[in-house]
């Protein structure tokens, strides 16, 4: 009971009381009017939600870090009887919604909308709703609200940069080893024919086989012998470094007029995650096979892959890394070089300082992969460790080093010139 209702309730009981004692018919009256009240404000607040319909509506589900989320709510009265006040509360997870909303005086059969924009900035999956639609009587003796759940999603990308040079792995020499291995893109290699199944798009139908056997049939391709890219992540949570940091200010008209540049958090991780996902980007358009490992509460290995489709999944993933795990970067990355093919190239990815870096870097060259060394200075994002005695190890090794700091811009960073590797 609010402390509205509790207050009329005292008066009429007051009135009944003095009536009953003076006899005078004014306390009575006061009593009928109390009464009145309280009946009427319930009817008002019993009318006010029926008949209330609110739909949320966006042109995308899926969306980037940096980039401004619109999203259009649309409230519908589809009885006769005005509305004269209703509040639109958006609890969503996302941070910063502003879908939060009071509209006033809405006439019977009557539809109203706004548009909401959110600045994104964190990476995940962020539920639209649940919605919270109040209202109440005039006088807000009973407030009244119902609740619409949430019924899609909105999974957001972490922060891409353009990569403008990076060491990119060399093909295998003309006469090499092929790698036999099928795919269902269309590539230079193709390795047979077989019949038509459901799915094959039509451009991949031999029609001198089609004409000979009197029935469909499609080609069957090979990788090229191309060498492979795997991105490594450190989702290790051991060797994370974070500084608070406060939300910064939001105003939509800012980040449309582009005077607002979207800063990463100082956390290792989301470089991190924001590096990955740039170089596989890098790597997809320059036609490389690219994969992606990386141990969080479970090990997530994506087998590598051409394509956009691919580089759809491998910002999926980025977008859900957690740094839970305590498997270390050198017992995941020894673990899974044996089933890499010769040649490959090993992104690592770490803010980690200490030597197992150095010793992995030696497995994969044993190996006979190519490694390239990401290393996130974990002292100017509040750590205690720097990497300097790290990278001037790699860099004798000849692996390819390029060091990241807080506050650098990746673009500039990462197409920056790093140390000559043995094998360019």
């Amino acid at each position: 009971m609010v402390t509205g209702q509790r207050i009329v309730i005292l008066l009429l009981a007051l009135s009944l009381l003095a009536g009953a004692i003076t006899g005078r018919e004014l306390y009575y009256r006061l009593s009928y009017l109390w009464g009145l009240l309280l009946v009427l404000s319930w009817l008002m607040s019993f009318l006010a939600l029926r008949g209330v319909q609110m739909k949320r509506t966006s042109r995308t589900l899926r969306s980037q870090v940096g980039q401004i989320f619109e999203e259009r709510y649309e409230i519908l009265n589809t009885g006769r009887l005005p509305r004269l006040w209703l509040e639109v509360r958006d609890e969503s997870s996302l941070p910063g919604a502003s879908g939060s909303h009071v509209m006033t005086l809405i006439g019977g059969r009557e539809s109203r909308s706004y548009l909401a924009r959110t600045w994104l900035r964190e990476r995940g999956v962020f539920p639209l709703g649940p919605t919270v639609l109040a209202s109440g009587d005039l006088f807000g003796l009973f407030p009244t609200d119902r609740t619409v759940p949430y019924q899609e999603s909105l999974l957001v990308y972490p922060l891409i940069v353009d990569v403008r040079s990076f060491p990119n792995p060399p093909g295998l020499l003309p006469g090499g080893e092929h790698l036999r291995r099928r795919t269902p893109q269309i590539t230079s290699n193709a390795s047979g024919v077989r019949e038509y199944g459901p799915g094959d798009p039509l451009n991949r139908i031999h029609w001198l086989s089609t004409a000979r056997r009197n029935r469909l049939m499609v080609k069957e391709f090979e990788l090229d012998p191309l060498a492979e890219v795997w991105i490594f992540t450190d989702a290790s949570k051991s060797v994370q470094a974070e500084k608070p940091e406060d939300a910064p200010e939001f105003d939509p008209k800012d980040v449309l007029r582009k005077r607002t540049k979207f800063e990463l958090p100082p956390s290792t991780l989301e470089y991190g995650v924001s590096i990955a996902a740039s170089l596989a980007r890098y790597y997809l358009q320059r036609g490389r096979a690219v994969g992606l490992v990386y141990a969080s509460h479970t090990v997530h290995i994506l087998p590598s892959d051409r394509g956009a489709r691919q580089l759809a999944k491998i910002l999926e993933s980025l977008a859900l890394l957690k740094a839970e795990g305590n498997l270390p970067l050198q017992s995941l990355v020894e673990a899974q070089a044996r089933h890499l093919p010769r040649g490959s190239t090993a992104v690592l990815i770490t803010p980690s300082a200490s030597e197992t870096v150095f010793h992995t870097a030696d497995v994969l060259l044993r190996r006979g992969l190519r490694p390239v060394v990401v290393l996130l200075d974990a002292t100017t994002f509040g750590g205690y460790f720097s990497s300097e005695r790290l990278a001037s190890s790699l860099d004798f090794l000849g692996v390819p080093v390029c060091q990241i700091a807080y506050g650098d811009d990746l673009s500039a960073a990462l197409s920056a010139t790093v140390s000559r590797p043995t094998w360019a």
